[in-house]
Formats: C-alpha cells, sequence, structure tokens
C-alpha cells in the first residue's frame, strides 16, 4: 500500500472514530452527509460551515464550525485531506478521550 493510501486509510479511521463520539443528533446527518453520492450537498454545507467559523464572532456561530467544514470539503478536495488529516492527528494527541470508543449510556432493568 503506497504511503499515501495508507495515511487515507487511517484519516478515514480517525474521522470515523471522532463521529462514533458525537450524539446521534449529529452523527445520523454528518455519517449521510459523507456518502460519495451526496456530495452536491456536502460541497455547499463545508462552504457554509467555514464562512461560519470565519464569523465566529456573531452568536450562534463558532470556530467548531470550520474544522467541521474542512472536514466536510476533505472528501472531495484532495488538497484538504491532508490539513484534515493533521487536524484529526492533533485531536487525538491533544484530546484521546474524543477518540475513544462511544460512551453508551447503561440500561437499567426494572
Amino acid at each position: 500500500m503506497p504511503p499515501s493510501d495508507a495515511l487515507e486509510t487511517e484519516r478515514v479511521e480517525l474521522r470515523n472514530r471522532l463521529l462514533e463520539r458525537l450524539p446521534d443528533a449529529m452523527q445520523r446527518p454528518l455519517t449521510w452527509l459523507l456518502v460519495p453520492r451526496h456530495r452536491w450537498v456536502r460541497i455547499p454545507a463545508g462552504l457554509l460551515l467555514i464562512l461560519g467559523g470565519c464569523l465566529s464572532f456573531l452568536p450562534v456561530l463558532g470556530l467548531w464550525m470550520l474544522p467541521l467544514g474542512i472536514l466536510l470539503l476533505a472528501e472531495d478536495i484532495p488538497p484538504l485531506r491532508r490539513a484534515s488529516h493533521r487536524m484529526l492527528q492533533w485531536i487525538q494527541r491533544k484530546h484521546p478521550a474524543w477518540m475513544g470508543p462511544p460512551h453508551k449510556e447503561p440500561v437499567q432493568k426494572t
């Protein structure tokens, strides 16, 4: 496997591990957006998220939108894949709990 394929595999694995940690309300739409045939929605959504991240001084909008937009655009724009891979590696180093197994609430039996 060439190094670029190994890096892409690692990027997708890290992305999926991070997605598994999200609440269902966010996980489902993001998983839907990452389906290859939804490119026509993913690119405008990624651009809007990046724009919203740049306007983070306004209420409701925030810097959290910037990395999410980059992750979405990286699926379709190869030069952004390297940036998203580095961002995911940084998250893994600085916040390893974010990449751990998802927390599931135990079901209480009555």
